[in-house]
């Protein structure tokens, strides 16, 4: 099992930057690959931004792409995604999630394990 919790989540206006965290507890996390998702209201939760288990790979939706990074310290057990230049469209409820298996999935239904999702808010 797979426990995750995120923070850092919040209200920013339009152009700032927040930092999501997710902490990590349960199975190796070095070896499953990490993804961020995000839902907004009345939408389909919808991928992010995943990083594989060593770090080495990272891909992006391509509505974030240049904006968000995503990292992760698996000393820490923990991954992040750093995001910039937010817009309003990017308000969302943001959610980690760690997958079973192999390399680094983008579907929402390959992840088994989800946090309670922490809320980011940009005004404009």
């Amino acid at each position: 099992q797979v426990q995750l919790v995120e923070s850092g989540g919040g209200l920013v206006q339009a152009g700032g930057s927040l930092r999501l965290s997710c902490a990590a507890s349960g199975r190796t996390f070095s070896s499953s690959a990490m993804g961020w998702f995000r839902q907004a209201p009345g939408k389909e939760r919808a991928f992010v931004a995943v990083i594989s288990g060593s770090g080495a790979s990272t891909y992006y939706s391509d509505s974030v792409k240049a904006r968000f990074t995503i990292s992760r310290d698996n000393a820490k057990n923990t991954v992040f995604l750093q995001m910039n230049s937010l817009k309003p469209e990017d308000t969302a409820v943001y959610y980690c999630a760690a997958t079973a298996l192999l390399g680094v999935p983008k579907e929402v239904y390959k992840y088994s394990y989800w946090g309670q999702g922490t809320q980011v808010t940009v005004s404009s």
